[in-house]
């Protein structure tokens, strides 16, 4: 192999693609970067076989070729070479690359390429017939949306990725660890597919949102089978496996109505409940309690190790007037994500789940358990 390609270009593809390499590799091939040249492209991959990515960047290729090479060193290397231009060079005789750039030089082992376990595309293995288009800002938003609701002790696996649902030109994505459950909708045009339910690990598609930062709204496609999925978009494929299992009825969690209705500012709630929370940290359950009155919220903390929290804020409050409790983690991960300057906090008795949306929207949903007070 011999190849010049521009030095921004190769060290974001191999930025993007070590979020693959696996740290703690059984298989030394995992831990490595493959590279592959061909008709003036180059494609970078990495697998930790949880997760696959691929990335393709515009090279000049003299010598077509397949190398893997060790992602820590390739990565940091690439990251401080000098120079607009890297040169890479391979000898098969001492299996080794040679690395140029500027006044640089270093040679690096390589393994063997033949046995690196190549993705191999979804999208033509299936000739994209359980595929659909969605605009990244879209997915990026549904996947900030609820993964932070997912759980993440392994006892349940299930309940440690998010749910993909598409039916006609709905998608949804849930996710839970069955004390709390965050719901996101949108609509997508000109999808004809059947409907969808997959299990993606949200470490998977936190993974992904971070790969969605164009500036201007850009194409996703989206494929799968029964235990993979990929997701396209640029120059970069990503795969993972889907968690197997029966994924629980989430519509049967969400009351269908609310005996008490609070609408408050987010900001002035956000900054309360954080307060007031510092107080309940060295709690065994990190708990706070809110009184919904008529025209103000009341928010409250004891512990006695520690001391007490009070706090007011004003709110408009229809229905009956309650006291409850909730983990404060729990409400403050929604108001970090609620994305909106006012907010519905709709409840119904101190024991039974309420519900966080954003007001005047029906498209997010957050339902929350409170915690049983003596």
């Amino acid at each position: 192999m011999k190849i010049t390609c521009a030095k921004d270009k190769l060290h974001h593809a191999v930025q993007i693609v070590q979020k693959a390499v696996s740290a703690k590799a059984t298989f030394l091939l995992l831990s490595g970067i493959y590279l592959s040249a061909e008709n003036n492209k180059l494609q970078l991959q990495a697998t930790d076989y949880e997760i696959g990515i691929s990335c393709t960047i515009d090279a000049q290729v003299d010598i077509p070729g397949k190398i893997v090479l060790s992602g820590r060193y390739f990565q940091e290397l690439v990251k401080r070479l000098p120079g607009e231009t890297v040169e890479l060079a391979s000898s098969d005789e001492d299996h080794t690359i040679k690395i140029s750039a500027g006044t640089s030089q270093f040679n690096l082992l390589s393994l063997p390429a033949e046995e690196f376990p190549v993705l191999q595309s979804l999208f033509k293995k299936t000739n994209g017939i359980n595929s659909f288009t969605i605009k990244d800002n879209v997915l990026r938003d549904i996947i900030k949306r609820t993964t932070f609701a997912c759980a993440t002790e392994e006892s349940r696996p299930i309940f440690t990725g998010a749910l993909l649902e598409l039916t006609n030109n709905d998608v949804r994505m849930v996710a839970t660890n069955t004390h709390r459950l965050a719901l996101k909708k949108s609509t997508i045009e000109n999808t004809t597919n059947s409907d969808l339910k997959i299990v993606i690990p949200s470490k998977i598609l936190n993974e992904l949102a971070k790969l969605l930062t164009s500036e201007l709204p850009i194409d996703v496609s989206i494929c799968w089978e029964k235990s993979k999925v990929a997701f396209s978009f640029d120059d970069v494929y990503l795969e993972s496996r889907l968690i197997e299992g029966q994924y629980p009825d989430y519509n049967r969690v969400i009351p269908p109505e609310f005996g008490t209705i609070s609408t408050i500012n987010t900001a002035l709630f956000m900054d309360a409940v954080e307060r007031v929370s510092l107080m309940a940290k060295d709690g065994e359950y990190n708990v706070i309690k809110f009184q919904f009155n008529n025209n103000e919220v009341i928010i409250t903390s004891n512990n006695p190790d520690v001391g007490k929290a009070y706090e007011t804020i004003p709110v408009n409050t229809e229905g009956t007037e309650i006291a409850i409790a909730f983990n404060a983690k729990y409400v403050t991960d929604i108001l970090k994500n609620i994305g909106t300057t006012e907010l519905q906090f709709s409840l119904n008795t101190p024991l039974s789940p309420a519900r966080v949306k954003p007001q005047n929207d029906e498209n997010y949903t957050y339902i929350i358990t409170p915690v049983r007070t003596s």
